[in-house]
């Protein structure tokens, strides 16, 4: 199985540290958030990686080079122009081949066992697994509901019941050969929603530890988190 990790993101709101480190470089422990993600995979057996790079990519690239150091083979999928988080894995499809995919934002840290969604897979009647946490302050509507664990949006779902998606998932290549939008700019999110209407995407509520890196309070968060 490969897995992608994005990591194209400018990390505003973390400026002025990000003006010249980029967040995935941004160290947690002594360690770049990056490198502890890199780490992760290739410790339940997920050594084939593609990283997508925008800001300051150069640094990251040149840090990680091969990825042979870490015991993985990294494939880097740099954009001259950010495409946000569905235009960069569409950018990116060459690179993935045919089979589903583990997918996580490089700016999330969470402690989600990956061999076990590893073992689930995806379903043949399923385009998409996502794992969902309880919203966090920052994102108090929440998402996406989960309805006997298939994922459900739209007035059906009560604002009260919804959660948030993680930054982790499964993904099928095949349902960004299918993108009809016209743009190479897009949210993953326009991908997803037509899936959720017709029942394809599956999801799961993560109750442990999960931090959304995108502000210097979150940062400090994660940074003073105990173990890694």
């Amino acid at each position: 199985m490969k897995a992608m990790i994005l990591s194209a993101g400018l990390g505003n709101r973390l400026r002025p540290l990000t003006d010249t480190i980029p967040k995935p470089m941004l160290p947690v422990s002594g360690k770049p958030i990056l490198q502890r993600h890199i780490e992760k995979l290739v410790g339940v057996g997920i050594k084939d990686l593609v990283i997508n790079t925008h800001w300051l990519a150069h640094e990251i690239e040149n840090y990680f080079g091969t990825g042979h150091r870490l015991g993985a083979q990294i494939q880097w999928s740099r954009e001259d122009t950010l495409l946000e988080t569905g235009g960069g894995i569409a950018n990116a499809l060459p690179l993935l081949g045919e089979d589903p995919f583990l997918l996580i934002n490089g700016d999330i840290w969470i402690d989600y066992p990956i061999n076990s969604l590893m073992e689930r897979g995806i379903d043949q009647g399923t385009d998409a697994h996502l794992v969902m946490v309880e919203n966090p302050e920052h994102n108090q509507k929440g998402d996406f509901f989960i309805q006997e664990g298939t994922v459900v949006s739209g007035p059906d779902a009560a604002s009260d019941a919804r959660v948030t998606f993680s930054g982790l998932s499964m993904l099928r290549p095949d349902i960004f050969k299918k993108e009809k939008l016209g743009r190479r700019v897009f949210p993953l999110r326009d991908i997803l929603l037509p899936l959720i209407q017709l029942g394809r995407v599956t999801g799961e509520l993560f109750g442990g530890y999960w931090c959304d890196v995108g502000t210097h309070e979150r940062y400090l968060e994660l940074c003073a988190k105990q173990s890694f």
